[in-house]
């Protein structure tokens, strides 16, 4: 997104979702959907992809120092939305489109995206991209898309709780399901260049998180470094800096008064959500739905 496109003056009508192959997306995005399916990837691309309100943020600007090599200047040259294009993003009455911001830029690039694996332009495939994928655990993953919604213009209006979860669990919110989403990506870890994370073992141990970002990116940083990165990247410092936290962004967009885009950054905030029958039917459909993948998620630390 980018600012300077961006008018207070206009109020934002909620989108309504569309399907593509299967997966629901917001009506702008279904309608510019040819210029996202048709993106051309470049061979040194570095795509960052996550599931909404997997920790997108937070490893966006990891990345970002560790390629300017924990140089807080650099990370503070513009808001984290103008450094990585998001390829997704299509809001034509802002005149905002994530491809052309991404195809003006100058390689190599650093870019965004949260599609699951089977909507990704075929290009990033093709060339072998490197991709960088964040997993997050399904209860506080849902927790932080509900209030995400509540607080964003561009997408549906949540309803209660009780309804989003019930959505979420159908698949029928934005990006559809959550469970076909993390396993898709983490099969094709095996056949593709990609750094699967997980938001859990980030909180747990930045420094050894850091560490894969870096060795993956070919980067090397001493440690005085990594540890200059954990800090800046601390969720407290990223919800105070304007360069992350969204808030350069007009409340016909984001509305900060109803939820904070960096809202709590925690493992295990789910518990003040859920009912004990809503965390037994998630601990169940993850037990079915994610048996033999190898996949396994930790919902508190």
């Amino acid at each position: 997104m980018d600012t300077e496109m961006v008018g207070d003056s206009k109020s934002t009508k909620r989108p309504t979702l569309g399907d593509i192959n299967g997966v629901l997306l917001p009506s702008d995005m279904i309608n510019g959907w040819g210029p996202i399916w048709n993106f051309r990837a470049r061979s040194d691309d570095l795509l960052i992809c996550t599931y909404p309100k997997a920790g997108t943020t937070w490893i966006q600007e990891i990345v970002d120092m560790v390629q300017h090599g924990g140089d807080l200047q650099k990370c503070a040259r513009a808001p984290i939305y103008e450094r990585i294009p998001f390829i997704d993003i299509c809001l034509p009455e802002f005149n905002i489109s994530g491809v052309e911001k991404a195809n003006a830029r100058a390689s190599p690039r650093t870019l965004k995206s949260q599609l699951p694996i089977q909507l990704l332009p075929p290009s990033f495939w093709k060339l072998k991209s490197k991709i960088i994928y964040v997993a997050r655990n399904v209860k506080d993953n849902v927790v932080s898309y509900f209030h995400f919604h509540r607080m964003n213009k561009t997408e549906p209006e949540p309803g209660t709780w009780e309804e989003f979860l019930e959505a979420f669990i159908a698949g029928k919110v934005s990006c559809s399901s959550w469970f076909d989403y993390v396993h898709g990506w983490w099969e094709a870890k095996d056949r593709h260049p990609i750094l699967y994370l997980f938001y859990e073992d980030m909180k747990e141990n930045p420094g050894r998180e850091i560490q894969k970002v870096a060795d993956f990116l070919d980067v090397q940083l001493p440690e005085s470094v990594l540890n200059q990165i954990a800090q800046h990247t601390k969720f407290e410092c990223m919800k105070a800096n304007p360069m992350t936290n969204y808030t350069t962004l007009p409340s016909s967009l984001l509305d900060h008064s109803i939820s904070p885009f960096m809202r709590k950054g925690t493992v295990g905030n789910w518990k003040e959500h859920f009912t004990v029958v809503q965390s037994e039917q998630l601990d169940d459909l993850c037990a079915q739905l994610l048996k033999g993948t190898g996949l396994t998620f930790r919902t508190e630390l």
